[in-house]
């Protein structure tokens, strides 16, 4: 389905360590918007639904919701540290063409009007 890198799974571990609310894990999915028609979402999670997909990494649960599990099929999830700043990097080699910002992608289904 996904993978995380272990720098990824070491910085949520960290996040997650500072909620004051139990954590289930971290729920990644997709969206439709931006100007290339999916944008992706992330947010911690209390609780995991009876149709996820759950993967761990590194102690890390990661949940998909069936209907994103169709575009984020392959999909790696990595922690970036740079000068123009940190946060959280997804590469999907599903995405045939992104928006210049980088913030919303399109697949191969999406171009040819099939929607996840």
């Amino acid at each position: 389905m996904l993978t995380m890198t272990e720098t990824a799974s070491r910085k949520l571990t960290e996040i997650i360590a500072g909620q004051n609310e139990p954590v289930a894990g971290l729920r990644v999915f997709v969206q439709k918007g931006g100007c290339s028609g999916y944008s992706y979402g992330m947010t911690l999670a209390q609780a995991i639904e009876a149709d996820d997909w759950v993967g761990e990494f590194g102690g890390v649960k990661v949940l998909v919701d069936p209907q994103s599990a169709k575009v984020l099929n392959g999909v790696q999830i990595d922690f970036v540290e740079s000068l123009q700043g940190s946060g959280f990097s997804i590469h999907n080699p599903n995405a045939v063409r992104s928006c210049g910002c980088g913030n919303s992608f399109e697949t191969e289904e999406s171009a040819s009007g099939e929607q996840a």
